[in-house]
């Protein structure tokens, strides 16, 4: 038998199958996102119909920072690399509700044309894609509190600072050491579980003589070296499909898990474009994957996490296309943020919303059973993010390694959960007190009846 795996205190969700050993009448369910209103609309000027490539940041001082392309130049030769081009950010203290601060830190034209917006914090063509994250490396300088990267040229991807968020400047004058085309959107993070920084880029493989987008990463300790980039690896017999995007982040509250939702592009597929600003060829939707490692990508989800939907103006290129961060907004719900409508005159940004932890579950319609690895823990009771019908419950079973039993936690004793918890602790009749059992490898079995399990951890 191998090794228990070292589950400690950490939180796991059902997302792929690293603590599952077997299924019965069960099986792992991903959860759509519910929408949501809109929560920016472009307004011209200074944004138009390619305003994109949304990121949003927690500054943990009751704050929320959007950044966004602004000003795109439609029309113009070599757009991507035009000076022309704007960030944005829009601020909100609730996730809901967003406003454009009068920023006002570049000069308006004198001639009273439009000029740049008043909540532009760059202007250069790196503001094609600027992507900004919240530095949680504890050795971080406070005046790099925020950092950003921009360019879209092949190894000219740029790196930038900023103590507030608002305030930017290239960390160093040179592009960062890092080889890449960059021409969408580049998504760099801290890694707290491995302790290094992450950039996840775009590349064209070929498969069957055939140009497709795909994704890589490389990791670095100082954020100016990276290593070379790996592209992406999947189980085999995964098909690659394009991904033109991939907003990865940490999972918040599991940041040893790496959740990504890239938007994925069928080129092949068009339908009506007639009255777009910007048409343009093919279909896009969004999925989802994740990874324990940055370089491995799970994909027991293989079907879109969010769909077009009724609205026609999102069956045209380029929408669904998920901004990079989770937010929390309270009341049990985390927000995410799709561009939709890219290319029409109405060009937009939609609130989603997620279960916390909720992004998929174990499932039984009637009655089923899941039976985990052999693990160890640490804590004195089990917590349980689970929702069940009227009729529906949860209950659970402590079992030696070896699949025994273990007296007092068995499933006869179990008292089934019911309702819907984001983290309940699983009671016996004899009470809910693990602590007896730290340390030592035991298994899990669920018995589900028309319930959805999404996560655990021990506390």
């Amino acid at each position: 038998m191998s090794e228990p795996i070292s589950l400690g205190g950490r939180r796991e969700l059902f997302i792929d199958n690293f603590l599952l050993e077997r299924l019965d009448g069960t099986r792992q369910h991903l959860h759509a996102p519910e929408r949501r209103g809109y929560v920016l609309q472009v307004q011209p000027p200074h944004e138009n119909a390619c305003t994109a490539c949304y990121n949003l940041i927690d500054d943990r001082d009751g704050g929320l920072l959007l950044y966004y392309r602004g000003f795109y130049p439609i029309g113009s030769d070599y757009a991507d690399h035009h000076q022309e081009q704007t960030c944005n950010v829009a601020l909100s203290s609730d996730g809901v509700h967003f406003d454009r601060p009068r920023l006002q830190r570049f000069p308006q034209d004198p001639e009273g044309k439009p000029g740049i917006a008043p909540n532009t914090i760059w202007h250069g063509y790196e503001a094609h894609n600027f992507c900004v994250f919240l530095d949680g490396n504890p050795e971080a300088d406070p005046a790099a509190r925020f950092k950003a990267v921009g360019g879209g040229a092949k190894n000219r991807l740029f790196g930038f600072r900023s103590a507030d968020g608002i305030h930017w400047e290239r960390l160093q004058q040179d592009p960062l050491d890092v080889e890449g085309a960059f021409d969408s959107v580049n998504v760099p993070l801290w890694d707290p579980a491995a302790g290094c920084y992450r950039l996840f880029s775009r590349y064209f493989d070929v498969v069957d003589d055939t140009r497709v987008r795909a994704i890589q990463s490389c990791t670095s300790e100082d954020f100016i070296h990276w290593t070379k980039p790996v592209p992406h690896v999947y189980d085999e017999g995964v098909p690659q499909e394009q991904f033109y995007t991939n907003a990865t982040v940490p999972c918040p509250g599991a940041e040893h898990l790496l959740l990504s939702f890239p938007m994925r592009f069928l080129p092949d597929r068009t339908l009506d474009t007639e009255g777009m600003d910007y048409p343009g060829d093919g279909l896009s939707d969004a999925v989802f994957m994740s990874s324990r490692d940055g370089v491995h990508w799970d994909r027991t989800f293989r079907h879109a996490w969010l769909r077009p939907g009724r609205d026609q103006r999102n069956w045209t290129h380029r929408n669904q296309t998920p901004a990079v961060g989770i937010i929390d907004t309270g009341e049990g719900e985390w927000s995410m943020y799709i561009s939709e409508h890219y290319g029409w005159s109405d060009n937009r940004l939609r609130r989603v919303t997620v279960r916390p932890w909720g992004f998929a579950s174990l499932f039984a319609e009637v009655r089923g059973e899941a039976l985990t690895r052999p693990f160890t823990f640490a804590g004195s009771r089990l917590l349980l993010n689970y929702a069940t019908s009227a009729a529906g419950s949860v209950q659970v079973e402590l079992q030696e390694a070896e699949g025994t039993p273990i007296p007092g936690f068995t499933l006869d004793t179990s008292q089934p959960l019911f309702g819907d918890q984001i983290e309940h602790a699983a009671r016996w009749r004899d009470g809910s007190d693990l602590s007896s059992l730290q340390g030592r490898a035991i298994r899990l079995r669920f018995l589900l009846q028309d319930a959805d399990l999404f996560s655990l951890r021990f506390a």
